[in-house]
């Protein structure tokens, strides 16, 4: 069975750089430009796995996080970003990823 991985990033390069990994490998991706475009994405259909970006224009990773979070979602979620300091990594752990 296909599994459905969101791809979440606002640098076009790079989405469809990392689109590409789980396609080859058979999963069903789908794509957002921003935190907004994620959570639409996600109250619509069900996912199995976020790629997430922190830092996105209209809403940032955090907010999608928040709304996995309010939502009682358990999808897994890969951090991508490069948001590498103690502050950022705690409250990406704090709110599930």
């Amino acid at each position: 069975m296909s599994k459905t991985v969101l791809v979440t990033e606002d640098d076009s390069f790079l989405r469809e750089t990392v689109k590409a990994v789980p396609e080859e490998h058979g999963a069903t991706v789908l794509t957002a430009e921003n935190g907004d475009q994620a959570i639409q994405t996600i109250s619509q259909q069900p996912i199995d796995v976020l790629l997430l970006d922190i830092f996105m224009p209209v809403k940032d990773g955090y907010a999608v996080l928040e709304y996995r979070q309010a939502q009682g979602l358990q999808f897994p979620v890969i951090i991508l970003s490069n948001a590498s300091d103690h502050v950022s990594q705690e409250k990406c752990n704090e709110l599930g990823a």
